[in-house]
């Protein structure tokens, strides 16, 4: 059974840091691409950033660029992202799935940012 389980999230002052941590299972999820993705409330859900399955190749929303980091540990199937001096505009529900996401994709229950000015 597919289950992805995002934490870390929390509530900051604008320039603060987090670190969500994603711990997935129920498939091989090594072998895929990973990303994170948020959901403001009423916006649609957005990728913020990815990971190819080796580690080799990232990809970064242009807003996030510089401030986000992403990373991955296949060995225990755990993904990060780290995220420093977040803004206002960072709150969101944060998720993590695979990249790119099929309707029908399990999705775990997000773990919520919220930056206050």
């Amino acid at each position: 059974q597919v289950q992805l389980i995002e934490s870390g999230g929390g509530s900051v002052q604008a320039g603060g840091s987090l670190r969500l941590s994603c711990a997935a299972s129920g498939r091989t999820w090594s072998r895929f691409d990973m990303g994170w993705y948020r959901q403001a409330p009423g916006r649609e859900r957005e990728l913020v950033a990815a990971m190819s399955w080796h580690g080799e190749t990232t990809f970064y929303r242009e807003s996030v660029k510089g401030r986000f980091t992403i990373s991955r540990d296949n060995t225990n199937d755990t993904m990060y992202l780290q995220m420093n001096n977040l803004k206002p505009e960072d709150t969101a529900v944060y998720y993590c799935n695979m990249y790119p996401t099929s309707v029908g994709d399990t999705w775990g229950q997000g773990t919520p940012v919220t930056v206050s000015s």
